[in-house]
């Protein structure tokens, strides 16, 4: 997967559609919501981090994915756009697109945003 453009609001990713086909020879449904939950994962960390600084971090809670067209060969991007950017979640929806701009898959990813703790000794601990 190669990060495109990389923003809280807006997030690309695409990856080759070789390597990542199903027996049928046509992108794998979970290489697509692999890809989908990457970009919005990516836009959650980095609103993560503007809540809570360095401490921030975000994981995935739940990811729906509607398949729509199939992809042989080439690439697929990823678009994810924030849907809801909050202090503990972010919504984030993501289109699927092959190279000549067919829609491949829709998803909905919604993250937690959470506060590494920080304890005693941590610091002398990574050294």
């Amino acid at each position: 997967m190669e990060v495109l453009v990389h923003s809280p609001t807006r997030t690309l990713v695409s990856m080759p559609v070789k390597g990542n086909t199903q027996s049928a020879g046509i992108l794998h449904g979970g290489a697509s919501a692999a890809l989908a939950e990457t970009a919005a994962s990516f836009a959650s960390q980095i609103h993560a981090r503007a809540v809570h600084g360095e401490l921030g971090f975000a994981v995935g809670t739940e990811l729906s994915i509607s398949h729509i067209s199939s992809a042989r060969t080439g690439t697929v991007t990823a678009e994810a756009r924030a849907a809801h950017l909050g202090g503990s979640s972010t919504v984030h929806l993501v289109e699927l697109r092959a190279e000549d701009g067919r829609l491949i898959s829709t998803a909905r990813v919604t993250n937690r945003i959470l506060k590494r703790r920080v304890t005693e000794g941590a610091e002398e601990r990574k050294e």
